[in-house]
């Protein structure tokens, strides 16, 4: 589309979304002027000026008030579930006279306490934190932006293998109930193959985001074309290994459920729909759990089901806030100026 401003002077507005981050300066010369004829003391000068306009500017006030509503209903899902994990452990999974249920050595049951904690944090908290980041901060720079989304994930990637590490030691390390080694089998669960399939993920998408980053800052204009064709894969990728961590931790969840509270973990309903409940009969077959113990049992119950509706939140609104158009950022625009001097 070209339009005409002052005599002399045209705008030319090209769409350009191979163009992401690079702002350009070109000044050509040429001898010909508009009819095609050579002037003999005119001078033309062609400039072409690659900028990007502030994105806000861009967005209607609906589609911003829809995006700030999101993200604050993403950012308390997300603490959220944080709370609500380390509520989770230290209430239903500290030992009788302990006070700290977290442990790296001397008992495979805290050691296991640290799975949860730490795999909720890296994988949901900072991952979710990091593609909020570059989506919602639009006030700065997309440099910054790219700058602590890499940030984020570098703080995830300890969680995750102190995580990995830590259920792999307990699992070699548990004991019956007569003190002696009794070790659980690794990577038997549909849990843990999903974990490990996410792990992957994140590791490739770490890989090429972080060499895609670095190529950013050694030669940003001769890669911008490779970069932005990078940009979708990468956000498609990223997008799916988070909902796929938050599958993962799900199946994780009702395992552990079904583990610990066994044929209890359905009572919970009726042990707050009915007053005159009789908590005791409800675990009937099962020595040695008094009526103190399954109230907790059914508390429990009820927390794991709260955690894994705050999981199934997260994976509706972040799809939502990272592929929905209006909410991306524009691709830049090209205006080439032009000016004919005579």
């Amino acid at each position: 589309m070209i339009s005409k401003g002052r005599k002399g002077m045209a705008y030319k507005y090209q769409y350009n979304p191979g163009i992401q981050d690079n702002m350009s300066l070109q000044s050509t010369k040429s001898g010909r002027s508009r009819n095609g004829t050579a002037p003999s003391s005119a001078l033309i000068r062609s400039e072409s000026i690659r900028h990007r306009k502030n994105d806000d500017d861009k967005m209607s006030g609906g589609a911003l008030c829809c995006l700030t509503l999101l993200v604050i209903v993403a950012q308390v899902l997300l603490h959220g579930l944080v709370g609500l994990v380390l509520y989770w452990v230290i209430a239903f999974h500290t030992e009788d006279g302990k006070s700290f249920p977290f442990a790296w050595t001397g008992s495979p049951e805290k050691q296991f306490n640290l799975h949860p904690v730490l795999m909720i944090v890296g994988f949901i908290y900072f991952s979710g934190q990091a593609m909020l980041f570059y989506r919602s901060c639009r006030c700065c720079r997309r440099i910054w932006n790219k700058l602590f989304h890499t940030m984020f994930h570098l703080l995830a990637i300890p969680c995750i293998t102190l995580a990995f590490i830590a259920v792999l030691e307990s699992h070699n390390n548990r004991l019956d109930s007569n003190g002696k080694l009794a070790p659980v089998p690794n990577f038997y669960s549909l849990h843990s193959w999903m974990g490990l399939t996410t792990m992957g993920l994140f590791a490739l998408q770490f890989i090429v985001g972080f060499f895609s980053f670095l190529l950013l800052l050694c030669c940003e204009s001769a890669t911008a074309s490779f970069r932005a064709s990078l940009v979708p894969v990468h956000s498609a990728f990223g997008l799916t290994t988070f909902v796929l961590a938050i599958a993962t931790a799900c199946t994780g969840f009702t395992e552990k459920a079904f583990f610990k509270l066994s044929i209890g973990y359905s009572k919970w309903v009726s042990y707050l729909r009915d007053p005159s409940f009789n908590a005791t009969t409800a675990y009937a077959g099962i020595s040695g759990l008094g009526p103190e113990y399954t109230r907790k049992e059914f508390e429990e119950s009820l927390v794991i089901n709260v955690m894994a509706a705050t999981l199934v939140g997260l994976a509706i609104v972040m799809p939502v806030l990272i592929m929905h158009p209006r909410f991306r950022f524009r691709p830049q625009r090209i205006i080439t100026v032009t000016h004919d001097h005579y």
